[in-house]
């Protein structure tokens, strides 16, 4: 082939695929978590009402300061794309593991010492059904008492207990 036809074609697919590509102002939140998780719209892409998901979710970062943990948001923003595309919430199973750094963004606003950013999200989670497992080797670490975690967040053994057992449970890591 000629490098200016292999020019060309090269452009031709840039240009078809220039439309696929979402501003950030395509982004919205919801169908089922409506204040967290924006996604976009992605044209022609259905899942029915078959397909299931067991997802773990590994957060080790915490969050900016003053905003939410992003990696957070990640559970809410798979849980949103696949409900937008045909998933009934039911077939959707996700596990958060969190540890290192992002253990702050799952304490209650007095150990947290202010207004904890993520605890709307978290309550939003949650109330998705969502599993939030804190890291007990990283809560000791920390000085993290069950009585300081958010409503909803449970506490394991270790991060890597609480993931060899959603593994065994059927549950794939999402790889950020």
């Amino acid at each position: 082939m000629s490098s200016r036809r292999l020019i060309g074609l090269t452009l031709c697919f840039v240009m078809m695929a220039s439309p696929l590509a979402a501003s950030s102002a395509s982004f919205t939140k919801g169908p089922t978590i409506t204040a967290f998780g924006p996604v976009a719209d992605v044209p022609g892409v259905v899942l029915d009402e078959t397909s299931k998901f067991r997802v773990a979710f590994d957060v080790a970062e915490a969050s900016e300061v003053g905003q939410i943990n992003r990696r957070l948001e990640s559970a809410a923003r798979f849980i949103n794309m696949h409900t937008a595309v045909g998933v009934p919430l039911e077939n959707i199973d996700i596990a958060v593991v969190v540890h290192g750094g992002a253990a702050i963004d799952l304490v209650n606003d007095e150990r947290f010492g202010g207004v904890n950013k993520n605890a709307a999200l978290i309550e939003a989670l949650v109330n998705a059904n969502v599993q939030i497992i804190l890291c007990g080797q990283t809560a000791a670490y920390r000085d993290i008492d069950a009585k300081d975690l958010l409503p909803g967040v449970v506490m394991s053994l270790s991060a890597m207990t609480a993931h060899a057992k959603l593994q065994q449970d059927g549950f794939t890591l999402n790889p950020f």
